[in-house]
């Protein structure tokens, strides 16, 4: 699976900037959503190849549509890595029980990313 386009979901401008720029300037196309709900529709309509997740959002956290991602027949192909500040062991484990391919924590280092970007791709 080539990895072309990215869904960063997160609630911080900040983040979704840094996100963006970072994956832009190495090839990526980035689009970008702040909570569960424009992200259901940006799954839909973009249809990434991959999805960076947020946990700690407003509404339906990260870990809930990581879950309804994973289990739509729809859209359970598209890989979810979680990329939050949440860092305790307890919370990747559950990150990957609800269908995440993998975990990365906050701030996310360009190098860790990329390469687990690559790994998946």
């Amino acid at each position: 699976m080539t990895i072309k386009k990215v869904l960063v979901v997160d609630d911080s401008p900040t983040e979704r900037y840094f996100l963006t720029e970072l994956l832009t300037r190495n090839g990526f196309h980035v689009s970008a959503a702040e909570n569960a709900e424009e992200a259901l529709i940006k799954v839909r309509s973009v249809e990434p190849d991959l999805i960076l997740m947020d946990v700690v959002m407003p509404g339906q956290n990260g870990f809930q549509l990581t879950r309804q991602i994973s289990r739509d027949p729809a859209t359970q192909h598209i890989p979810i890595i979680m990329c939050t500040s949440k860092s305790q062991q307890t919370d990747r484990i559950w990150g990957l029980r609800q269908g995440a391919r993998d975990y990365v924590t906050k701030p996310v280092r360009a190098e860790e990313l990329l390469g687990k970007i690559a790994a998946i791709g």
